[in-house]
Parts: C-alpha cells; sequence; structure tokens
C-alpha cells in the first residue's frame, strides 16, 4: 500500500446534477495524493457517462460498476480496488472543503494507528435546514470539537459520515465494509468503539452536506427510525449491557416499545419506567408500566432512556445524578 495515498470510495446513483461540484471539491483539495474508487450503483442518468470524462482527465479517478445492488457492495467494490495507506468515503451530492484530506491526514499521521480524523459539518440546501438537522449538525459538531463521539453514540450516528479517515490497518480490523448492517456508516461507528479507536478531536468545517428531498438517507428504507434502533440494541447488548444487573427501560413511546419488543425477542426480562401518568399503570407487550420512583428500588440497574424531549432529557440526567449513577455505565440516551 502506498504511504501517503488517500484512498476516496464514493457509491454513486442519479446524481448527475450534484456530481460536478462533488468532484471538483475534491480535485481542489490542497492535498494531491489521493484515488477515487467511485462505483456505479445501478445509475439511470448520466452519472456514469460525467464519472467517465473526469477519468479520462485525471488518472486519480477509477469508475468501477456495483457488483451487488445498494451502498454496502459499492463500498466493498470500491475498498477491493483500493491502494490508499488511509481510507475514507465520500458521498456523491456532498462538497469536501479544500483543505479536509489534509486537515485529516495531518492528524493520522502525528497520532498514529488507533485513531479516527473527524471533521466539523454544515448542511446546505437551496430551501434552507430544518430545526431538527440543525440541532443534529450543532450536536455533531460539539462532539467532534472535543474528541467525545463516542460519548453520545446510542442517541445518534455519532461520527459525521462521510467525513472520518482511518489508516488502512485500523479499517481492516474494525472489518471495513464487510458487515451487511444498515445503516452502514451507524454501524461502522460502533465498531469503531467496539475496537478502542480515539477520536482526534477537530474544530474545522471540513464537509459540506447537501440535503434535499431524494438523497438517500431522508428516502430509502435502510435508514428509517427502526434499523437504527435495532443497531443501538445490538452493539448495547453486546458492549455496554451488564448481564447480571436489572435491566430498564424508561419511556413508552415508538422507540421504547421498539426497545421492549427487541428484548423480549430476544427472552430478557425488564423494568419498564414511564413519566406519564396517563401510562403508568397500562399493560404493554405484557408488561406493567410503573412510575419512574421504581428505579430507586432497584439494585445496580442499567438504563435505557428513550424519551426524545430534551428539558426531559435534563431533568432524567438529573435524576440519576442524584441517585449516584454515571452515564455510559448506568444509563444510555437512545434518542
Amino acid at each position: 500500500m502506498q504511504n501517503g495515498k488517500i484512498s476516496i470510495i464514493i457509491p454513486f446513483k442519479n446524481t448527475a446534477h450534484y456530481l460536478p461540484e462533488c468532484l471538483d471539491s475534491i480535485l481542489n483539495q490542497t492535498y494531491p495524493d489521493w484515488e477515487i474508487l467511485a462505483v456505479n450503483d445501478h445509475s439511470t442518468d448520466t452519472c456514469l457517462e460525467l464519472l467517465t470524462a473526469y477519468s479520462t482527465k485525471d488518472s486519480r479517478i477509477k469508475v468501477f460498476e456495483n457488483k451487488g445492488q445498494g451502498i454496502i457492495p459499492a463500498l466493498r467494490t470500491g475498498y477491493a480496488q483500493s491502494t490508499g495507506a488511509y481510507v475514507t468515503r465520500m458521498d456523491s451530492d456532498d462538497i469536501m472543503k479544500p483543505e479536509r484530506l489534509e486537515v485529516m491526514v495531518s492528524s493520522l499521521k502525528k497520532q498514529g494507528m488507533g485513531h479516527v480524523a473527524v471533521g466539523q459539518v454544515k448542511y446546505f440546501s437551496h430551501r434552507g435546514i430544518s430545526n431538527g438537522y440543525a440541532r443534529y449538525e450543532q450536536w455533531l459538531n460539539r462532539l467532534t470539537e472535543n474528541g467525545a463521539n463516542f460519548e453520545e453514540i446510542y442517541k445518534e450516528c455519532s461520527i459525521p459520515s462521510p467525513c472520518w479517515m482511518v489508516h488502512r490497518q485500523d479499517f481492516e480490523i474494525c472489518q471495513g465494509f464487510i458487515p451487511d448492517r444498515y445503516p452502514e456508516d451507524y454501524d461502522l461507528t460502533f465498531r469503531f468503539y467496539k475496537n478502542g479507536l480515539q477520536i482526534i478531536p477537530c474544530n474545522q468545517i471540513l464537509h459540506l452536506w447537501r440535503d434535499y428531498d431524494t438523497r438517500t438517507s431522508r428516502t430509502h428504507e435502510h435508514y428509517a427510525q427502526n434499523y437504527f434502533l435495532e443497531i443501538k440494541l445490538h452493539y448495547f447488548l453486546k458492549l455496554n449491557r451488564t448481564p447480571n444487573r436489572p435491566l430498564v427501560i424508561w419511556g413508552a413511546g415508538f422507540k421504547g416499545k421498539k426497545i421492549a419488543k427487541g428484548l423480549k425477542k430476544q427472552n430478557l426480562d425488564f423494568v419498564w419506567l414511564c413519566d406519564n401518568p396517563k401510562k403508568i399503570g397500562k399493560n404493554i407487550y405484557g408488561k406493567e408500566l410503573v412510575h419512574f420512583n421504581a428505579l430507586k428500588k432497584l439494585k445496580n440497574p442499567q438504563s435505557i432512556i428513550t424519551v426524545a424531549n430534551e428539558e426531559a432529557q435534563e431533568e432524567i440526567r438529573s435524576y440519576f445524578t442524584e441517585l449516584g449513577q454515571s452515564p455510559m455505565q448506568d444509563y444510555f440516551f437512545f434518542c
């Protein structure tokens, strides 16, 4: 593998309108030692022609056909052809800031193996950005600035995709794009966490996220809420759950019910807490919802919090602090 080369894997499908801006942003990088592995995921527009034209002008750009269907097979196809010592990915409708690659590879060279370089992100759209996306951007950038991305990993995808970069050896250790679990970027985040990689803090915006109605993350079923919840529960039980401690769910909305179903499917017992007077005492899936004060009677519990309201979350945090319980050990916010 080449010592300073960065492999940039780009799956693309029907993004011809945005591709030139994306590709030009890579061509304009201040760090020149890179290769693009662009993989056509069965596009029906002029994507392939566009990329082929770019590749004839710059030998660093290589174009392939997806050997399967969807983003994960496309990522695997591109990675199999890569030769760089560093690995990152790019979405074909986004834009890199000119210094993105240089900042990230410099961080990795300085810190060495066992690290993930990340960058801050900014949404842009012709119609403005929703409050939800603005809050997500702010939350993610706060974590990234402090390198604290894993501290709230169960809330949302806490590593900005595709604005990450790792040493190739670390990528291999984390099984790269091997798993079939969607959303693939969130699953990879958990595998970085599982294998003990450290986040390198970054206070610069390095990546621009384009938002529009037909973006894959908005439209494809693989990025629906239930897929995220399944990943959270899968890795919580694998990485943070202590089997002999009482297990608690706090909240009985959509997410709470989904987690309860997941636990019952695996025959795992739990206590179901609620702070809604209208739901306390109700029986759902064979479990009675009880007042949250029941937490005080449990010996050394682990709690999954599925309450989304931010004010309520602060009150819940204060309650756990009063009980002497700690985040990511005793309680875990799943939203």
